[in-house]
């Protein structure tokens, strides 16, 4: 079994005004992630949104140190970007549609995820999003310290930092035994 989880795909990581903005190199990969998601959606294989999710007043949270405030919660800088958010809107009561709150870069760290992917039989997961080298590289890392296979489409991934991108991809493969398709 196969689940896709989708990685702060979300207004401030990628729309031009974003907080914390991948900007040009997010928005490039917009048609194949939401392809990939619509996918995924359609053969009934689990789709899981793993949002970031902060508090301003959160002064503890470390990331409030490294980055301007960014995925608040209540704000529009949560929504996912362009078309992927009438999308989730239009699935989000299916069975196989489940939205997590992130608040580390791990889509794992915190939250309910492994449970939720043992408790179907999930062995593989697909991660598209943003940031390669952060929230996607984060998430790789736990996936593979907990057995799974990670599959990484290149065309739906992508960060505000090119170099850090393509080191990403290669441990994906090199470290993490990962399978980077496509173009």
């Amino acid at each position: 079994m196969k689940a896709l989880i989708s990685i702060d795909y979300t207004h401030d990581f990628v729309a031009t005004d974003g907080k914390l903005t991948t900007g040009v190199a997010g928005q490039n990969i917009h048609d194949a992630l939401l392809a990939k998601t619509r996918e995924f959606t359609e053969q009934g294989e689990f789709v899981v949104y793993a949002i970031d999710k902060h508090e301003e007043s959160d002064t503890y949270h470390p990331e409030m140190k490294l980055f301007p405030p960014h995925n608040l919660a209540e704000t529009t800088g949560r929504n996912l970007y362009g078309e992927l958010q009438g999308y989730y809107e239009q699935t989000k009561r299916q069975e196989n549609v489940y939205w997590i709150d992130k608040r580390h870069y791990s889509a794992f760290s915190g939250t309910d995820l492994d449970i939720r992917l043992r408790e179907r039989g999930i062995t593989e997961v697909t991660l598209v999003g943003v940031c390669t080298d952060i929230c996607v590289l984060h998430t790789a890392v736990d996936a593979y310290n907990l057995g799974y296979t990670i599959t990484i489409p290149k065309s739906c991934v992508a960060s505000f930092d090119e170099i850090g991108h393509t080191w990403a991809l290669g441990h994906f493969e090199n470290v993490l035994g990962g399978k980077v398709v496509g173009k």
